[in-house]
């Protein structure tokens, strides 16, 4: 007991944590027949049952609970060591993981990314492209880009910059429908807005103008894909200026329309800025997006 692997004890949590074999093992990059080798050979070292295994996956028995608070503290422990390790590294090469939403992931990251490939060669990036929080605690980034500024004690975060948002269409949708004038206008075209995020409503209504969710002819939540569907003429949408100035076939409006800006902000765990690579990579990026929020 007293020699026992830690992958055991962290295959054990990632299976409490996820309820089934397959989603820990997608969480953990490993096998399904290594975690239930694991499982099985924890279990018959404890001499105890930690899961019930049925149709609704693997749930925690009794025993399970009680060792799987304790598994967390182990998990905890294991990954602030590892955070430090990480923060003592010299050598500017290896991956660094950047969680950034999907419009950033997308239409913003590539062209940053290939820059920084030019100068770091050394340095792999991966994107975790979401509009989730993602947890620097438990190392699921290296470096997040959020439109929040990030509440936890143990991060570290600086404000980039506050990019513009713009109202925009396609060209060939203006063609067919005419440019508002007003902000009031626009309540007259066809309008790109969200599903389930209300977020375009309240705008509306900081400006005095009433909408319902019907009055948005297409909609979507994926970012994406209300983007796509703004420059394919579905009607008149809301993004950030720089990403409108670059689409050649799409035109923005109303430039007098004072929208809030969307901060910008670089979090990274305190204990990683001193990695040579991730602090390198935060200050490329810190750099990179002021100078797209100004262009």
């Amino acid at each position: 007991m007293q020699d026992m692997d830690w992958n055991l004890i962290k295959s054990f949590v990632a299976v409490a944590e996820t309820g089934s074999l397959s989603a820990a093992a997608r969480k953990l990059a490993a096998s399904q027949p290594t975690l239930g080798r694991h499982i099985t050979e924890l279990e018959q070292a404890l001499g105890v049952t930690l899961f019930r295994r049925g149709r609704r996956g693997y749930q925690l028995t009794e025993a399970g609970i009680v060792l799987y608070e304790r598994g967390q503290a182990v998990a905890e422990r294991a990954t602030a060591f590892s955070l430090l390790a990480l923060g003592s590294v010299e050598a500017i090469e290896g991956t660094v993981r950047i969680a950034a939403s999907e419009v950033v992931a997308a239409h913003v990251l590539p062209e940053i990314t290939a820059r920084l490939g030019l100068e770091e060669p050394g340095i792999e990036i991966e994107v975790v492209a979401s509009n989730q929080v993602e947890n620097l605690l438990r190392r699921d980034a290296d470096i997040a880009i959020r439109m929040v500024r990030p509440a936890q004690n143990e991060l570290v975060a600086r404000k980039v910059t506050d990019i513009p948002l713009c109202a925009c269409a396609a060209t060939s949708y203006l063609a067919r429908r005419g440019r508002p004038q007003t902000t009031a206008d626009i309540v007259d075209h066809d309008i790109v807005g969200f599903d389930r995020d209300d977020s375009i409503i309240r705008g509306f209504a900081a400006f005095g103008v009433t909408l319902e969710r019907s009055a948005f002819r297409f909609r979507c939540d994926n970012q994406i894909v209300y983007w796509k569907a703004v420059r394919a003429g579905n009607g008149i949408g809301f993004t950030q200026r720089p990403l409108a100035n670059r689409e050649p076939f799409v035109e923005t409006l109303l430039p007098e329309l004072a929208l809030p800006p969307l901060p910008v902000w670089l979090a990274m765990h305190r204990d990683v800025r001193g990695s040579l690579r991730i602090r390198r990579v935060a200050d490329f990026l810190h750099e990179a997006l002021k100078a797209y929020s100004a262009g």
